[in-house]
């Protein structure tokens, strides 16, 4: 009998799975409390959750991970030189110091339009090559002609032997700088996740599993090792989609919308026939657009752990997240005893970071650059949970809800204070934690709202519920303004939005939202078995996806007749007839696919492939102006496979 791992290294939690090869039915699970900044602490306690008995008998291991992402959101990636290639105009910040822009380039046709300047490269490379890890280039049309990227890649390897990207490597969309941003970003990356994945081998490989790896990718598709050693930004936001790979799983169901519900956000995203609807857009992370190929979603700051707080009367949620009430009894012993003496503040200081709920933590992270008003409120808060009143005393003055922001976002201090989830333990829905600190919680926060416990609790779910259906249907109707949209689950009415594909519910305390959405939307709700590990059974469920896009066209519009251009990530051919050059594009994308697939160490035997075609035939032409082929293939993992 042979098994599967899969594990989700999340922003809160890490999840772990086993999964029955034969009959592909989940046997085990197990949820732990995610490590920072090294996840294989997290990664070692989820698999210590599990019956240890079948590890040995473990094959596939499928890792999903936030840690690409998380690199690039704390700028915590390693060093990298960037070249540019071509006379195209930067007026964007570009993301290193190290830089220089060269000649070089070609047009749309991928003509040269100007000699590639190696002389300044190789000057460059052996400048920077003792500050950086790895070199990204990015040449001005590269994605019609990959020349110039090349011999400087070749020159820069031989000079340095520091790993070296390409953009066109990464993606055959137009736009340089993006391309060149990036190329920078999966450079960066590049030692991060080679340290992270040959831990993971050595943890996998001491505890007696002799298992294939693969990660999950954000498109909702896996690879093989070496497929993500190459391109570990493609790895960013693969947990929201394990969670929609894994809700189709879950839930047998092969098209379906997704709500997935976790501490810090609750992402809508929908996938049709086992295939993640795509965004059209590259994945934008770290305020940085890139031309990685992501799923579609659609994200907003509320989850389980969003701050509760109330003034004049007013509940709002969010939008930063915080440690629950109910798990902050768990850490911290003392915390219930002084959070029930703790003061309500006067209604004059009353706000986001002045609740009677409301209490900092000292982090670990060293203070670097911060202003003596920060440094002052900073030696005001200890390791252990610190009140809004006990800095005062301490500074002898309120501390400025500003200052507070600033430390927060720098991470210098961490914040308690009532959520969600401590509304569901009031509720009785989900009590995995200390009830007493929720229910002493929302009596404080009550009062300021002139309501009861229950009241209080009461209105937070509703509210989050309304928030999680406007999100849902925010996500089908584009184009209509969000605030519009949730205005109409204020109405007390008999009208209801009626959504035609079945909605999945994933995440942690996800269960007692189910019964109040199938009140308020017309709609077959889902709330599988497992549904809180929907994204470790994601990275087990996900297929292997590979999207081949090839461009056609005349080399000429003077003579659009006489010779046609195929443009692919593989280079740039040339052919005199159309249908030629036609079949030549479809039977290299079908290529593409199957090798793909067995570098990726995925089965190439059973591989569907579809060829969608666009043409554009302006009024008066013989032949297209332009042909674009999308040649999509989707293949499983292959267990009796060797993998790189």
């Amino acid at each position: 009998m042979k098994y599967s791992l899969g594990i989700d290294a999340g922003g809160t939690y890490t999840d772990a799975v086993l999964l029955r090869d034969t009959d592909e039915e989940i046997i085990d699970s197990s949820k732990a409390l995610t490590s920072y900044p090294d996840p294989l602490e997290g990664i070692r306690n989820a698999i210590n959750g599990l019956d240890q008995s079948y590890l040995d008998k473990v094959k596939v291991v499928s890792v999903s991970t936030t840690l690409s992402t998380n690199s690039i959101l704390e700028g915590t990636g390693f060093p990298v030189a960037l070249i540019l290639i071509g006379k195209y105009e930067i007026t964007k910040e570009l993301p290193t110091k190290h830089h220089i822009q060269v000649a070089g380039g070609h047009d749309h046709n991928g003509i040269e339009t100007e000699a590639v300047d190696l002389r300044s490269i190789e000057e460059f490379a052996l400048k920077v090559k003792d500050r950086v890890s790895a070199f990204a280039i990015s040449s001005y049309f590269s994605i019609r002609n990959h020349d110039h990227e090349l011999e400087a890649k070749k020159i820069i390897g031989e000079l340095t032997g520091l790993p070296v990207v390409c953009g066109h490597e990464l993606s055959q969309d137009l736009g340089a700088y993006e391309r060149a941003v990036t190329a920078f970003l999966n450079a960066q990356l590049i030692p991060v996740t080679e340290r992270f994945m040959g831990t993971v081998k050595s943890e996998i490989k001491s505890r007696g599993m002799d298992a294939k790896v693969f990660m999950l990718k954000c498109d909702g598709s896996v690879v093989g090792i070496q497929e993500a050693l190459r391109k570990p930004i493609e790895s960013i936001f693969s947990g929201p989609a394990g969670s929609l790979v894994g809700a189709s799983f879950l839930a047998e169901k092969g098209t379906c919308a997704v709500i997935d519900v976790g501490g810090t956000s609750t992402d809508v995203s929908v996938i049709y026939n086992g295939v993640p609807e795509m965004s059209d857009a590259g994945a934008v992370v770290g305020g940085w657009q890139t031309r990685v190929k992501a799923i579609r979603m659609e994200t907003s700051a509320m989850g389980g752990d969003s701050h509760i707080w109330v003034k004049a009367k007013k509940i709002s949620i969010g939008p930063r997240r915080v440690i629950p009430l109910c798990r902050a009894a768990v850490l911290y012993p003392d915390f219930l005893k002084h959070l029930k003496v703790n003061p309500i503040p006067s209604k004059r200081i009353l706000g986001i970071n002045h609740q009677p709920t409301k209490f900092y933590v000292r982090t670990d992270y060293e203070a670097i650059e911060i202003s003596d008003g920060e440094k002052e409120i900073l030696d005001s808060v200890k390791k252990e949970p610190t009140s809004i009143t006990e800095i005062f005393n301490r500074i002898k003055k309120y501390p400025s809800s500003e200052l507070i922001d600033r430390l927060i976002q720098k991470r210098l201090i961490q914040a308690i204070g009532f959520t969600p989830t401590d509304a569901l333990h009031v509720l009785g829905d989900y009590t995995e934690r200390n009830v007493e600190a929720a229910n002493t919680g929302a009596d404080m926060l009550a009062s300021l709202a002139d309501m009861d416990r229950y009241e209080f609790a009461n209105h937070v779910k509703r509210e989050f519920t309304k928030n999680m259906a406007s999100n849902l249907v925010s996500f089908f109707l584009e184009g209509i303004p969000k605030n519009e949209v949730r205005r109409i689950f204020d109405i007390d009415s008999p009208a209801k939005f009626k959504v035609d594909v079945p909605i999945v519910l994933i995440g942690g305390p996800v269960a007692p939202f189910a019964e109040d959405l199938r009140k308020i939307l017309d709609a077959e709700i889902i709330l599988p078995t497992f549904s809180n590990v929907g994204n470790a059974a994601g990275a087990l469920a996900a297929k292997g996806i590979r999207r081949a896009e090839i461009l056609i066209r005349p080399a000429s519009m003077a003579a659009p007749d006489w010779e046609f251009l195929v443009f692919s990530e593989r280079g740039k051919d040339s052919f005199y007839q159309y249908e030629e050059a036609l079949e030549y594009a479809i039977n290299l994308g079908e290529t593409m696919i199957i090798d793909y697939m067995k570098d990726a160490g995925l089965g190439s035997e059973h591989i569907q492939i579809d060829v969608k075609k666009e043409e554009i035939i302006p009024e008066g032409w013989v032949k297209p102006m332009e042909t674009k082929l999308v040649v999509l293939g989707v293949g499983n993992r292959n267990t009796e496979q060797d993998c790189c």
